[in-house]
């Protein structure tokens, strides 16, 4: 992986957090929009480091690999944002 590992964990260890505070929200029977809310900025965070990861893929792997390669890379990014959407 290309991206910087530090700033990648760093928002994954943060959306992990989110996620324990969301599980006792709901235990604690907490306003459903607090709830939703709280799920849409994890959400977020999540989509925000797989943009992070998906970026460094472009500026290295993609743009380093061989004429031989790039099909195959395009084809399977093309695979990824179709899940994504």
């Amino acid at each position: 992986m290309k991206a910087d590992k530090k700033t990648v964990m760093k928002k994954l260890n943060i959306a992990s957090g989110q996620l324990e505070g969301i599980k006792r929200l709901i235990a604690s029977d907490a306003y459903c929009l607090d709830i939703s809310n709280q799920i849409l900025a994890t959400i977020a965070l999540l989509k925000n480091a797989n943009l992070e990861i998906l970026s460094a893929h472009l500026e290295h792997c993609i743009v380093d690999s061989s004429k031989e390669e790039l099909l195959t890379k395009i084809n399977e990014i093309n695979d990824l944002l179709k899940r994504i959407s």
